[in-house]
């Protein structure tokens, strides 16, 4: 494994499970980057990061990936872990694959997407309340928020796999077998 980990990919397709579980298992500091751009939102509004924005989806992914994709490499460039075997493992929803090759140093961090790409809107709904903890931002909106999010999500999912087979990223697809996939995933790192 390499000093750092990020896994990206889009609500309740395995991220924070398959983080905290390295992060368990093998010692690296788990970072959950919903925490940190939530702080971003709020203490800089100058840098139009708002995961709430009032735009497409699509385009606020774009917009929000190509500001964090430089702010992840500073943090893993701090020089925080050099004393160290491993580094952090970061869970993030923001990331897209070709702003990871553009900005992030491959040789001391890889990559896993974890997507839900091959479900309709409905049956992505439904994978969203089976995992759906209090601790998710998710658990707080009506269900008529969550499904014309689950739209956006699937849509996603996709643009996710077809950019990760464009760069050669892994890519899991959770949609069916989740617990299974994970476990496997989990095992082979």
């Amino acid at each position: 494994m390499k000093k750092h980990i990020i896994i990206a990919g889009v609500p309740r397709a395995g991220k924070s499970t398959v983080s905290q579980e390295i992060s368990k298992r093998y010692g690296y500091q788990h970072i959950s980057m919903d925490s940190v751009i939530a702080g971003i939102e709020k203490t800089f509004p100058e840098t139009g990061i708002d995961s709430d924005a009032n735009v497409p989806p699509m385009d606020n992914l774009f917009y929000i990936s190509e500001k964090i994709a430089p702010f992840i490499r500073a943090m893993m460039d701090s020089g925080e872990y050099e004393e160290l075997d491993y580094g952090m493992v970061i869970d993030v929803c923001q990331l897209l694959p070709k702003d990871y090759v553009k900005y992030i140093d491959q040789s001391i961090c890889d990559v896993y997407y974890f997507v839900t790409a091959d479900v309709t809107p409905e049956e992505r709904f439904d994978i969203l309340k089976k995992y759906d903890t209090s601790k998710d931002y998710t658990f707080y909106k009506t269900d008529d928020e969550n499904k014309e999010d689950c739209i956006s999500i699937v849509e996603i999912s996709k643009l996710l796999k077809e950019q990760c087979e464009q760069f050669r990223l892994p890519c899991f697809e959770t949609s069916r077998n989740r617990k299974s996939i994970i476990d496997e995933f989990i095992k082979s790192i």
